[in-house]
């Protein structure tokens, strides 16, 4: 039974994961795969899920959305707390960016009649998708529609009535940036994660859905948090060269795989004391499978699989 909103807010800070899949979702359109096709079959012990996606709330009436995915559309309208109370008022204030790829960016393009609202993100980020990009001129057709504010690593910032540390991340720009933008940007500012502290609680997220790989100093940031939003996108290393047209492996891709030496599951099992939580997750992973090995191996060694619709409180 889920109490109500402001009994939620009084605790502290409410996050919402309205998406929890990597990009394509899962199913996934275009792929037949031994879990897309089982699911869409009712076949397999699991749920399908939306593109990753974060919303949380620490003021009533006002929601900030981390990242904005391709099915934000459909995730606002599964999501009553989202819906709009006025005509042309939205809940929905702030969007932070944590980097210029489609599958975190491309929900923007949804936010574009006449509400205004705040996106946070890096100025690279910034650069790349208002100079480039001329479809992001609809996000500027009336004065004040929306208001950039740059991300800078290392430099707190608030939103949303939270507390916010980004840091870099191992990542590269995408592909669509070109070699001579490439140039006038910088590096540290392609990919982020993010520190999320309750203004009422205290209480820290962190969200890192795209991780190469974990660094002493990640490890320590980690260990101060209360909850971890974790890389889950691939379960071993070779398991994206079993997909059609990829020829990297996970680790290659910017992903550290869950299983393994120095996976996932090993690198933060000294971890004590966290939530861990797995996110952004491949729709040809073995742990969407509830009654797979996989899935119990995960289960047994202290961590959760996120869900959409899965609720959090900070």
């Amino acid at each position: 039974m889920q109490l109500p909103l402001l009994l939620f807010l009084s605790l502290g800070m409410l996050v919402k994961i309205l998406g929890s899949a990597a990009g394509g979702g899962f199913p996934q359109w275009n792929c037949s795969c031994g879990n897309c096709r089982r699911v869409r079959e009712g076949d397999l012990q699991g749920s399908p899920r939306t593109q990753a996606q974060i919303a949380w709330t620490g003021n009533p009436g006002q929601w900030t959305l981390l990242n904005a995915s391709p099915d934000l559309r459909a995730q606002i309208e599964a999501t009553p707390d989202l819906w709009p109370q006025e005509s042309r008022k939205s809940p929905i204030s702030d969007v932070i960016i944590t980097s210029a790829e489609v599958d975190q960016i491309l929900g923007l393009l949804l936010l574009r009649e006449f509400h205004s609202f705040r996106v946070h993100a890096t100025a690279s980020v910034r650069r790349v998708l208002t100079e480039d990009n001329s479809l992001f001129r609809t996000l500027a057709r009336f004065p004040g529609q929306v208001c950039w504010e740059d991300i800078l690593p290392g430099r707190p910032f608030s939103a949303g009535g939270a507390h916010l540390e980004a840091f870099s991340l191992p990542g590269s720009f995408p592909g669509f940036v070109t070699g001579s933008r490439r140039e006038e940007l910088r590096e540290a500012e392609a990919v982020i994660g993010l520190l999320i502290s309750s203004e009422s609680s205290g209480k820290t997220l962190a969200f890192l859905p795209g991780v190469g790989r974990v660094s002493d100093d990640v490890l320590e940031r980690l260990e101060a948090c209360d909850i971890a939003l974790f890389d889950g996108t691939f379960w071993s290393d070779d398991e994206p060269l079993g997909i059609p047209g990829i020829t990297r492996t996970a680790s290659q891709m910017g992903h550290l795989p869950v299983s393994g030496a120095g996976g996932s599951l090993e690198r933060l099992a000294p971890l004590r004391g966290v939530r861990k939580i797995y996110i952004h997750i491949n729709n040809t992973n073995p742990m969407l499978d509830e009654a797979s090995v996989q899935n119990r191996m995960v289960r047994d060694s202290g961590w959760e699989i996120a869900w959409d619709g899965m609720e959090l409180t900070l």
